[in-house]
């Protein structure tokens, strides 16, 4: 467990246990092509459309990195469009994948952000564009095991944990385990809550590492569906804590419903996102009595990854920028303002960044189960909320 003080020490111990857990050619346009080979002699200013979801703090992660690129690329314009969390970035890859199949390229989309499963689902449809250090130079500054997870069709940019979110004034007992914390729910009722699984991760993790929790231990890398036959018993633990919830059966919406939960006090204990929590605890947006802690075994994690719709006509200025983040000065963004893990591997960081990673321990699991996710969404909604 840990104080705000400790915390960045703790957010720490995720990164090793990502890097062992997980083991990008291009159409040119003229101005793009200039832009990605630094020569400058355009004159002519290309824009690329970036689409990324999550909460607030992704936003304000973008909106301090596109301007320290733009700044060095003038020929290179970023149109960020942003999609706040919950409200769902499934039109987003709808838009990529009927442009394919209309024959309008990448429906003006150049770059995506989004969770493996998009990644994976991609793959089927065949909408991402391979990835190589023959055009983002920077891949060799991430973890060739990761990169090839995704068989090169993602770049892992920045990674996070599900955690225990708790009020240390209020909780003594704090939970070391998933049982702990299924025995923590029912000693007190109505003090956890977690979110509606469809509408942010934190929730999500909480379902399915409850769900998984009574599966093989290579589950969580099986995208069959033949192994929802399987899901029974998790679901029937999930109804089972339903009347020991907030509101004996409330599911807020969104990551930050149930942290707005936790700063009321209306709980005590919460699943979060990692970085959101160490966020608002340095902008005092929490209480600073909150603290955070890994159980055993991990809620599931891992990394945010970018990919590049293969029909896009700007592919050469998305390499310059994915170029750009993969760097140590925009990586070190990531670990200052978002409390993140890096997307690259320590030995390319500061001394300093490195340094607060030794001693690091594995944390949180990576969860493949590719579009399983939907059928559990909607199946906890007629089975758990419904009820």
């Amino acid at each position: 467990m840990l104080n705000k003080k400790s915390a960045f020490a703790f957010v720490t111990s995720f990164v090793l246990a990502a890097s062992l857990l997980s083991g990008c050619g291009s159409s040119k346009d003229s101005g793009a092509s200039s832009a990605a080979e630094g020569t400058g002699t355009s004159s002519k200013q290309v824009e690329f459309s970036f689409y990324y979801s999550g909460s607030q703090n992704v936003d304000d992660l973008w909106k301090n990195l596109i301007p320290m690129f733009e700044e060095k690329n003038p020929d290179i314009k970023v149109k960020a469009v942003y999609v706040p969390s919950g409200t769902g970035a499934q039109p987003t890859y709808d838009r990529i994948l009927a442009a394919k199949q209309s024959g309008k390229g990448s429906g003006d989309i150049d770059l995506f952000e989004d969770g493996l499963g998009v990644v994976t689902k991609g793959q089927k449809d065949d909408l991402w564009d391979n990835l190589s250090t023959d055009h983002i130079p920077n891949l060799n500054n991430v973890d060739q095991n990761t990169l090839n997870d995704v068989s090169n069709l993602a770049i892992p940019y920045r990674s996070s944990a599900v955690v225990l979110a708790y009020n240390s004034e209020t909780v003594k007992d704090v939970p070391k385990t998933l049982d702990d914390v299924y025995e923590w729910i029912r000693s007190h009722p109505e003090r956890f809550a977690y979110n509606d699984p469809s509408t942010g991760g934190a929730g999500s993790s909480f379902v399915t590492t409850s769900i998984y929790k009574f599966l093989p231990e290579d589950a969580i890398h099986n995208t069959d569906p033949s192994i929802e036959s399987q899901w029974d018993q998790g679901f029937s633990l999930l109804k089972d804590l339903g009347k020991y919830m907030y509101g004996k059966g409330i599911y807020p919406k969104k990551n930050q419903g149930t942290l707005d939960l936790l700063t009321s006090g209306e709980v005590d204990m919460i699943p979060a996102w990692s970085d959101m929590v160490l966020d608002q605890l340095d902008k005092g947006q929490l209480p600073d009595t909150t603290k955070i802690t890994q159980i055993t075994p991990g809620f599931n994690g891992g990394p945010t990854y970018l990919m590049v719709p293969k029909l896009s006509e700007k592919k050469d200025a998305v390499y310059k920028f994915l170029d750009f983040v993969l760097s140590p000065e925009a990586q070190n963004v990531v670990v200052d303002k978002m409390h993140g893990f890096p997307g690259i591997k320590l030995t390319n960081m500061s001394q300093e960044v490195q340094d607060s990673f030794k001693g690091a321990s594995e944390g949180f699991r990576s969860f493949n189960i590719g579009d399983l996710d939907k059928d559990i969404n909607k199946r906890w909604q007629s089975e758990v909320a419904a009820q």
